[in-house]
């Protein structure tokens, strides 16, 4: 595979995320609404700043989830972050609610299992994959996304025998951006996110 551009549209701050994350886009709903559908201690509600994420949520971590997330409203979407978690993307008692009656895009990386891009509408997966393995998709209707899939180097088609994807996760950062339309300006961190503590389950 080619050297990743420059100018690729990543999420900021990803790096200092971990070895575990998850970064979504909710479409049309405030941070708020979206914290309360996850499931969060609204006693808790509180606004900090992006670097503060993943600090409170490392004080609080709980069997490979996040101990602390936030959200903050990026033009239509909102932008929810799981330090150390990964629930979004993966867990159907938390992406049902989160997706109802709207749409998410959602970014996990997990390097103690797989990585995951997620499209998730009304409650139900449309595209699923895991970035290194494009060509196993699943979700209702898999092939939605398969033109920006080969436009950002995740291309179902890859050479399996060949040196694999590289970049997966900063190449479903560009296919969130195409998809959302968000442009992962720098100056998305620079605002207050809503941070709470997720309920125990």
């Amino acid at each position: 595979m080619t050297e990743i551009p420059e100018d690729f549209p990543c999420f900021p701050g990803y790096e200092t995320l971990g070895d575990i994350y998850c970064v979504s886009f909710v479409r049309d709903l405030s941070p708020e609404e979206v914290l309360r559908r996850f499931g969060v201690d609204e006693d808790t509600m509180e606004e900090v700043a992006f670097d503060e994420l993943d600090e409170r949520s490392m004080e609080s971590m709980r069997d490979d989830a996040a101990g602390y997330i936030g959200a903050a409203k990026v033009g239509d979407w909102t932008v929810v972050i799981e330090p150390g978690g990964w629930q979004i993307a993966v867990d159907s008692e938390i992406y049902a609610p989160v997706s109802r009656g709207t749409e998410v895009v959602s970014v996990c990386r997990h390097d103690y299992a797989s990585d995951t891009f997620a499209y998730i509408v009304d409650g139900t997966p449309v595209v699923w994959f895991d970035p290194r393995l494009p060509d196993a998709r699943s979700g209702s209707d898999p092939d939605r996304f398969i033109e920006k899939m080969r436009d950002v180097g995740l291309d179902p088609n890859y050479d399996i025998d060949g040196p694999g994807i590289d970049y997966p996760i900063e190449r479903s950062f560009a296919l969130a951006s195409g998809i959302t339309g968000l442009p992962f300006s720098p100056d998305m961190l620079n605002q207050r996110f809503l941070g709470a503590e997720p309920l125990e389950k």
